[in-house]
């Protein structure tokens, strides 16, 4: 079994002592999104668990806490995303100094193979210009060469449920002509600097520039970190893009404070800050009892 930590919220930015707990404890519960009378019961003994992928915008709370995974003999790695965004796009983050001062630490801490970067969701609007993320990208792989192996890139999705206000923020949606340019451009950047590049969902195919559609919780990494074959199938729960293994995501929606005004995970901040006010690092749900 494969733990996803998390699609729906940052646990390693924001629950990272919960988490550690319910190692501690060897489970966690988790309600259905769509129906929280559903509760499932997930074991987080080592010897259920196949990898554990945590995917975040700030690993620093967690990465003094590894080593209580490695004493456990647990695998895992981090999908770790940094994008050329400021406040008026990710409101509560870091500086993207400190954080990508992070990611080397980590990836010193663990093997380039088990952190991953995400570039991702690329937003084309009047500041954030292509000329301005093909800078970025420049300086950020300049940076991490040598501190990690691959990079996942997805162009953003403009979702219904997103405000007005957000969608003017966001512009619209990227043609594919600008796709395969942004792309092409973006990939010698990131050959140059020793690192492959996939994409993430994404139905244009890139394959031409030699950019195969990536999986995030990949069956293949995995299988090579552990030295073992997997019989863990394609999830089948996911969009029908997606290239990833089958996994079991602990998190819960609505629960991350970083802001980003393109999140699918929430629907407002109000309810993120009434879910933070309920959670209890001794209770086995990441909200509430």
């Amino acid at each position: 079994m494969i733990i996803s930590a998390s699609r729906r919220t940052d646990i390693p930015a924001f629950y990272s002592e919960w988490f550690i707990e319910r190692i501690k404890q060897g489970y966690a519960c988790v309600k259905n999104p769509m129906n929280a009378k559903q509760i499932k019961t997930v074991s987080l003994k080592p010897e259920d668990v196949d990898c554990i992928v945590f995917w975040t915008k700030n690993a620093a709370p967690l990465m003094s806490k590894l080593k209580t995974l490695d004493d456990l003999g647990y695998m895992y790695y981090f999908l770790w995303t940094i994008t050329p965004y400021v406040k008026d796009i990710e409101l509560n983050l870091p500086d993207k100094k400190e954080i990508i001062l992070n990611f080397i630490k980590l990836s010193q801490m663990i093997g380039t193979d088990r952190v991953i970067l995400r570039y991702d969701p690329i937003i084309i609007n009047n500041k954030y210009t292509l000329d301005f993320h093909i800078e970025y990208f420049k300086n950020l792989t300049a940076k991490l060469n040598g501190h990690t192996n691959k990079c996942i890139i997805s162009f953003v999705d403009i979702y219904n449920k997103l405000s007005k206000q957000t969608k003017e923020i966001i512009a619209s949606p990227i043609n594919n002509s600008d796709m395969f340019d942004i792309a092409s451009k973006l990939n010698k950047i990131a050959q140059d600097n020793n690192i492959t590049l996939q994409t993430c969902c994404e139905e244009i195919d890139l394959s031409l520039l030699g950019i195969p559609h990536g999986a995030c919780i990949d069956k293949t990494l995995i299988e090579h970190l552990s030295g073992r074959k997997s019989n863990i199938s394609k999830a089948k729960s996911q969009r029908e893009l997606c290239n990833c293994a089958e996994s079991v995501d602990i998190g819960a929606y609505n629960t991350c404070t970083h802001g980003c005004v393109y999140c699918y995970a929430n629907t407002g901040m109000n309810s993120v800050i009434e879910n933070k006010k309920k959670h209890d690092i001794n209770s086995p749900f990441l909200i509430g009892i």
